[in-house]
C-alpha cells in the first residue's frame, strides 16, 4: 500500500502544473485524501482536502487557483495548479486520512497516516 506522486517541475510565475497521486494498492474513493506542501524551513501545511463525496476544501492561499479531482477508477488523485506564484514553491505530498470513514478528520498532518514521497514544485 503506497502513494506515488508525479507531475512536479519548474514553471514560471503564472504558469500551471498538474500533479498526480497514484494509489496502486487500494482505492482512494472511500477515504478523505489530501494534498499538503512543505517549503524549506517551514512546517508542512495542508493545501486541499477532498472527502469521499467529492467535497473539497482549500486553504485560503490557493482558493480559486487550485482544483482537485479523482479518476473514476478511484486510483489517482489530481491537483491542478493554475496561476502559480513563487510562494507555491514547495515539495507537494498526497496523503490518506487515517480513518476510512469518508469524511475528513482534520487539516493536521497527524490526521493522515499514509504519505507519498513528494514531488517538487518550483515557481520562479
Amino acid at each position: 500500500v503506497q502513494l506515488v506522486e508525479s507531475g512536479g517541475g519548474s514553471v514560471q510565475a503564472g504558469g500551471s502544473l498538474r500533479l498526480a497521486c497514484a494509489a496502486p494498492g487500494f482505492s482512494i474513493s472511500p477515504y478523505c485524501m489530501g494534498w499538503f506542501r512543505q517549503a524549506p524551513g517551514k512546517e508542512r501545511e495542508w493545501v486541499v482536502l477532498i472527502d469521499a463525496l467529492g467535497t473539497a476544501s482549500f486553504t485560503d492561499s490557493v482558493q480559486g487557483r487550485f482544483s482537485v479531482s479523482r479518476d473514476n477508477a478511484g486510483k489517482i488523485l489530481y491537483l491542478k495548479m493554475n496561476t502559480l506564484e513563487p510562494e507555491d514553491t514547495a515539495t507537494y505530498y498526497c496523503a490518506r486520512d487515517r480513518r476510512r470513514v469518508g469524511y475528513c478528520s482534520g487539516t493536521e498532518a497527524a490526521s493522515f497516516d499514509l504519505w507519498g514521497q513528494g514531488t517538487q514544485v518550483t515557481v520562479s
